[in-house]
């Protein structure tokens, strides 16, 4: 089996999470230029948002990066096919949805397909279909997750015994001792997405980075599990009036409207947790600074290597 850096053509094995509407070319060219693969998530945004996005990420790197498609929330899913294609995109992460369809027709240009999954049988099936690399994500994970509610570290040893391509695991990794504990489960390396929210590249409002740097283990909850849509968020004023609500029988198409991409972009853009929410996974209790993309994927490294190696000396003794 290859190495996700060598089927990545990526020095480190850490790839970026799909951050839908708010993602942008200066944190998915930060994370390629250090050595990962940085993603652009299409969310809801049309088509020309998306390519506006994928040029600019060309001008600030020549190295690989990704797009993440979310099938089934996406209106403009094909149209984000043909967009990977035209504009020769080495990798694409497909999420929310039946990728079969798109396999295929993605191999048929050389273009390697990641696909997320929440359980076993979604693994396999997705192996079956030609997944070429999996990201295994758990529950602890930011913004719109699996009902099932599986833990990351349960997920991966389990997902890792029955396929046979290289699982990235996501969910609860924000360090270098994350990583390797996510090594040592079987994963062949990780996924994150809210980690790199709190770096110096990362557009995003300075009260959201504050808020992540400020975090307990205990500053997020979930919205959505009344309506079966799960969504993890930092706690806030807006979070609270959607929980009260669900109490109350909020319905799906009033959930929906009020965990919709403009919401999203008050809390993470305008840092307005009053009348926005603002994705954050549990890693959250972990960060305590706002490093360079670089300064944290080289440190990653550095302090996975130097634990393993610590570990490995207690057999050793």
């Amino acid at each position: 089996m290859k190495s996700v850096n060598e089927l990545l053509s990526i020095k480190y094995p850490i790839i970026q999470g799909g951050m839908g509407n708010i993602s942008n070319a200066q944190l998915t060219a930060a994370v390629s230029n250090a050595g990962g693969l940085g993603t652009i998530g299409c969310g809801t945004m049309t088509p020309a948002q998306v390519e506006s996005i994928i040029l600019e990420t060309k001008d600030l790197t020549d190295q690989p990066f990704a797009i993440n498609i979310p099938i089934n929330v996406s209106p403009y899913t094909d149209e984000m096919i043909q967009l990977v294609i035209k504009h020769k995109i080495p990798v694409v992460s497909l999420s929310a949805g039946n990728p079969a369809p798109y396999i295929g027709q993605l191999h048929e240009y050389n273009i390697k397909v990641i696909v997320i999954v929440a359980a076993v049988k979604h693994a396999q099936k997705a192996e079956e279909a030609g997944a070429d690399v999996l990201v295994a994500e758990g529950f602890e994970a930011a913004g719109i997750n699996s009902n099932l509610e599986l833990t990351t570290f349960t997920l991966i040893p389990q997902i890792c015994k029955h396929v046979s391509v290289p699982v990235l695991a996501a969910g609860g990794i924000g360090d270098g001792h994350g990583l390797a504990a996510a090594l040592m489960l079987g994963a062949s390396g990780v996924q994150m997405g809210t980690r790199l929210i709190a770096t110096m590249e990362a557009p995003f409002h300075s009260t959201y980075k504050n808020r992540l740097i400020e975090a307990s283990d205990q500053e997020t909850v979930i919205l959505g599990r009344s309506v079966g849509q799960v969504r993890r968020v930092l706690k806030s004023g807006y979070a609270k009036q959607i929980i009260d609500l669900e109490r109350h029988g909020l319905s799906e198409e009033q959930y929906r409207q009020m965990t919709s991409e403009d919401f999203h972009l008050k809390g993470a853009l305008r840092g307005d947790g009053e009348n926005g929410f603002m994705n954050s996974g549990q890693i959250a209790g972990l960060i305590e600074d706002v490093p360079t993309v670089q300064e944290l994927l080289d440190g990653m490294m550095s302090e996975a290597r130097a634990v393993m190696e610590e570990r490995l000396r207690l057999f050793t003794m």
